[in-house]
């Protein structure tokens, strides 16, 4: 029974999903989204207010501008896709606050939420600050 405890303790530790990230982006938790792919792919799409640091990329030099108090949220496209892990990787080892966002973009706009992009999804849910 403990082996199991610590075992979903830690999928919660490691990993968010599209509800948790939309309510915490909604609620002015600190928290900063990474899509880990390449350009183009955020370019088309992306979820709102995330940044883009594709995985190959992340550095010490690329991430110095970075807050190490905030907690980074990963993804990429979905469950065919490992760039997110990568991401979430290369954040843990350079000393951030890291988790991966279950699912990618396309459980993202599964759920229902809004992307931005020249491809994105203006017609799902919106991320609004109330401040």
């Amino acid at each position: 029974m403990e082996a199991q405890i610590k075992h979903y303790e830690n999928k919660l530790a490691f990993e968010m999903d599209p509800s948790d990230l939309f309510d915490a982006l909604n609620n002015g938790e600190k928290v900063i989204v990474i899509d880990a792919r390449k350009a183009f792919g955020f370019e088309a799409e992306h979820i709102p207010t995330a940044i883009n640091i594709p995985h190959r990329q992340m550095t010490i030099e690329s991430t110095k501008h970075l807050d190490k108090e905030i907690l980074y949220v990963t993804y990429c496209d979905g469950i065919g896709c490992n760039a997110s892990t990568k991401g979430a990787l290369n954040m843990a080892k350079l000393g951030f606050k890291v988790k991966e966002l279950i699912g990618g973009i396309e459980w993202w706009k599964f759920d229902g939420y809004a992307t931005e992009g020249t491809n994105g999804v203006k017609a799902g849910l919106k991320i609004e600050c109330a401040c």
